[in-house]
């Protein structure tokens, strides 16, 4: 999927081609986004900016996700689009965008802000399977990569079950906010064959290792991705690992 096994985790309104490229020596993915892409997404993206939340809310989301794509065209890391959408047919136009740019298109099944929940994005989508597996196989039917970006402890919601319903309609990647359940990626990786990112707290080598036994195959960092420090000594945790770990971990090389 990417190598080495560090991503770059999305921050609203923040990570963008730029953001990318200041720690592509680090990583060799980038999440990008959130991207509100349709016009629900983008007014709930808008009443957030007004209580002083960093939004992207460009005049035209498509021409700014394909403009940030061609800058990271020649970055030496694998870019992903984490974008926010209660309907399908933009999630296509984007994740076609990402295949020709061999990008890895996320929905975002995660953010809980009661703006994005009131129209059927973030949060919303882990507790209505249905329209989840409804996007994951409009993005995968473009041949696009296709990620999730998932949390821990929402109630009512089994993230092992959500990782066999989205693994069965075409998603390559859950990316799981494991909030303070870190062994939830044990069960998430011992229930579908996706290539499983964990996030959250992933701040130097012990996280990312504790992530790495319980069955990651990679790790993202989120807010501190703009502290190289920080960024190299998850980096050389992950080197270690998977250069010395003699028995694959459950998951490794889907």
């Amino acid at each position: 999927m990417f190598e080495p096994r560090l991503a770059l985790a999305s921050l609203s309104g923040e990570s963008d081609a730029a953001w990318a490229r200041s720690a592509e020596t680090h990583a060799d993915a980038a999440f990008l986004g959130g991207i509100a892409i349709d016009e629900p997404s983008r007014r709930a993206a808008r009443r957030m900016a007004k209580r002083d939340r960093d939004e992207f809310l460009p005049d035209d989301p498509l021409a700014f996700v394909e403009h940030e794509l061609d800058a990271l065209d020649d970055a030496p890391l694998r870019a992903g689009v984490n974008v926010r959408s209660g309907s399908r047919a933009p999630i296509h136009e984007v994740a076609e965008l990402c295949r020709e740019h061999d990008a890895m298109l996320e929905l975002n099944a995660h953010c809980r802000q009661d703006e994005l929940c009131a129209v059927g994005c973030g949060e919303t989508l882990l507790r209505d399977a249905h329209r989840l597996c409804e996007q994951v196989e409009t993005a995968a039917d473009t041949g696009a990569t296709v990620s999730v970006k998932v949390r821990a402890e929402v109630p009512g919601v089994s993230l092992p079950d959500t990782a066999r319903w989205i693994d069965g309609a075409g998603a390559d990647v859950i990316h799981v906010d494991a909030m303070d359940s870190e062994s939830v990626i044990r069960d998430v990786a011992d229930a579908a064959e996706l290539f499983v990112v964990a996030n959250n707290g992933v701040r130097d080598g012990e996280t990312a290792r504790e992530y790495l036994e319980y069955g990651a195959d990679a790790v993202s960092v989120g807010r501190p991705s703009d502290r190289p420090a920080i960024l190299r000594r998850v980096r050389e945790a992950v080197d270690d690992w998977f250069e010395t770990e003699t028995e694959p971990t459950a998951g490794a090389g889907r």
